[in-house]
């Protein structure tokens, strides 16, 4: 069938595979990284309790099979030496078929781990990563031409992301609609960037036309996205423009990542290669029957499924990042329908002295990428996922946010559990665990250009209120038993 496949996007298809295997290297080295400390047998939300009361069925993974913390680790790394491999170019020197089974291995290795992953994968970009692995099984290799109806599939999953956040926006908090929101999201956003300060403090009127654009890039151009070439790929380009002014805005994990390549696989890559004065790629040969078959089917399996997430985008009750499956195919987007106007910190502070007295001394932990030491400056970390340092966010947000897993936190820190404190950025007790932790609660706020100057000062802080009160490992009751963030009721 000569309209299944067209050549015109062997280069869009080339940077798109290339780029989405090395997420999904970043994605596996993140789970290999932190998975022990955070779902392990002794992580803050085992995933051994989570199977024991989740069916296969409710939560496909291959660790209903077995799991373990060495078995956890090794398919994280198992994930990411085969995303190395496609990455350098390994499924486009083997068959079809061979080429097709490894991403197909990819997807379901990261299944698996997004399934236990609990509240530490919640996020709408592990729907997104899953959601493209699974399209990206059936878009072929350098041994035959895009298949169409990927391509097409390809955009109606970037449609969704861009109008679904677009649609969350205007009908959610009235900043949107006030053109007002980024008076402080730059601000209160989970984890800030190292130019998000400089962000915060653009003139409010460069703020409104920000938040316009913005509208734009997420209301009218995805529509675009239909249409013949080459508005298409002009779409595809703002989309990734768009991203990448977000990418140096903050710090969101491979959101903005993904959604740039589905950009660029928008694109007509023959016109790209021209462009940039690439060589023609030599014929390419016509795809099996079988492979036709199996598109084919993909195709109706995906059109299937999207009847849900296409009457969630009409609803006056739109959902956001949420999957209607378990197998995350097919999903509804969203990001920010509601933006904080005030940041809120929780701040880990310990002590090795035997009584906690006025006197004395609390020293602080510091996380790798969330909010701390006031001096120091927000670090880049995106695409790599700091999970920990996100979910201290909402901690800050409410303290029912953290009730699963804050206790656990503060146990395993008062035991000096070495999985734990390699999350962090520094421990201040380096010889022997604390006797007492408690937490604080602290609201943050950019210094002003006059601040920064005379202080070097990022943040200003100010005392809120104690979040946890001061406990010691013996009265945790145990690692497992529910915390007390807010409550006063204890650490573990």
């Amino acid at each position: 069938m000569e309209w299944f496949t067209s050549s015109d996007y062997w280069l869009s298809r080339l940077v798109f595979q290339r780029g989405l295997a090395a997420l999904y290297l970043i994605a596996f080295v993140v789970a290999a990284n932190q998975g022990r400390a955070l779902i392990g047998e002794r992580g803050l939300t085992p995933a051994p309790r989570f199977l024991a009361r989740m069916p296969f069925r409710g939560s496909p993974s291959l660790f209903h099979l077995h799991f373990s913390d060495r078995f956890l680790t090794g398919c994280a790394w198992l994930g990411a030496a085969l995303a190395a491999a496609v990455a350098a170019g390994a499924a486009d020197r083997v068959a079809l078929w061979a080429a097709m089974l490894m991403w197909l291995v990819l997807w379901l290795l990261y299944l698996s781990i997004v399934n236990v992953g609990q509240v530490w994968y919640g996020f709408g970009w592990e729907s997104l990563l899953l959601e493209t692995g699974f399209l990206a099984v059936f878009l072929g290799n350098a041994r035959t031409a895009p298949p169409v109806l990927v391509l097409w599939l390809l955009r109606w999953l970037l449609f969704r992301v861009e109008f679904g956040a677009g649609l969350i926006k205007i009908r959610g908090d009235r900043c949107w609609r006030q053109l007002t929101c980024l008076y402080y999201h730059h601000e209160t956003q989970p984890m800030p960037g190292p130019l998000s300060w400089f962000f915060h403090r653009l003139p409010k009127p460069l703020h409104r036309v920000e938040v316009a654009a913005n509208h734009l890039a997420q209301l009218v151009v995805p529509l675009a996205l239909f249409t013949p070439q080459p508005v298409a790929s002009v779409a595809g380009g703002v989309v990734v423009v768009t991203q990448l002014w977000l990418v140096a805005s903050g710090n969101f994990s491979w959101l903005n990542w993904v959604t740039v390549l589905l950009g660029l696989a928008a694109v007509d890559g023959r016109r790209a290669a021209r462009v940039l004065g690439l060589p023609e790629p030599p014929p390419l040969a016509a795809p099996p029957i079988w492979y036709e078959a199996v598109v084919l089917a993909a195709t109706a399996l995906v059109v299937v499924l999207s009847y849900w997430p296409a009457r969630n985008l009409i609803s006056g009750r739109q959902l956001m990042n949420y999957s209607f499956n378990p197998l995350h195919l097919v999903n509804t987007y969203g990001a920010f329908g509601s933006v904080n106007r005030s940041r809120f910190e929780v701040v880990i502070e310990g002590t090795d002295e035997p009584v906690p007295t006025a006197d004395t001394v609390w020293k602080e932990y510091e996380f790798r990428g969330k909010p701390g030491d006031v001096r120091r400056m927000p670090r880049q970390f995106a695409p790599y996922h700091l999970r920990l340092d996100w979910m201290m966010w909402f901690a800050g947000i409410s303290p029912a946010y953290a009730r699963a897993w804050f206790g656990p936190l503060v146990t395993r820190l008062l035991e000096g559990d070495r999985a734990t404190l390699r999350l962090l950025r520094s421990c201040p007790f380096p010889g022997a665990p604390p006797t007492y932790l408690r937490a604080r609660l602290f609201l943050y706020r950019f210094t002003t250009w006059r601040e920064l100057r005379a202080t070097g000062a990022w943040w200003h802080r100010t005392f809120v209120r104690e979040f946890l009160p001061p406990v010691a490992l013996d009265r945790t009751g145990g690692a497992d038993r529910p915390g007390g963030p807010g409550g006063g009721s204890g650490a573990g």
